[in-house]
């Protein structure tokens, strides 16, 4: 019975979601601070500047983080389907009836024959039919 994710984080891709949504705002964020810094270059508060400064950092940092986050769900997501499908072919070769060998050969099966075939050239050769 497949386990049904009960919680917003129980699935990696509500997990996913999330941290796309995350890096949505983070990225916005950014740019937004990214214009605060560029109005507040000619201020008379230098560490008002400073603080912008280490926040853009700190968002940056934040940043590269989620794009992280990201393709690691997206490698166990991908090593989630491979696993499963691995073993959802495994179940589907387990589940098909085999031919046991005594059946196999007992099988009845033609012997080839030897047919004799003329050309147009009036050259005559054998041809081994099924």
């Amino acid at each position: 019975m497949p386990h049904k994710p009960e919680l917003p984080f129980d699935s990696i891709e509500s997990a996913h979601d999330f941290v796309s949504l995350l890096s949505e705002v983070v990225t916005d964020a950014k740019r937004d601070l990214e214009e605060d810094i560029k109005r507040e270059a000619d201020s008379k508060f230098p560490r008002r500047l400073d603080a912008f400064r280490i926040a853009l950092y700190g968002l940056e940092k934040l940043e590269s983080h989620m794009v992280r986050s990201g393709r690691i769900l997206n490698d166990l997501r991908s090593l989630r389907r491979l696993l499963f499908e691995e073993r959802a072919s495994v179940q589907q070769a387990a589940a098909k009836p085999k031919i046991p060998k005594a059946e196999a050969s007992a099988v009845p099966v033609a012997p080839p024959v030897l047919v004799q075939v003329e050309t147009p050239g009036g050259n005559s050769g054998s041809l081994l039919a099924a």
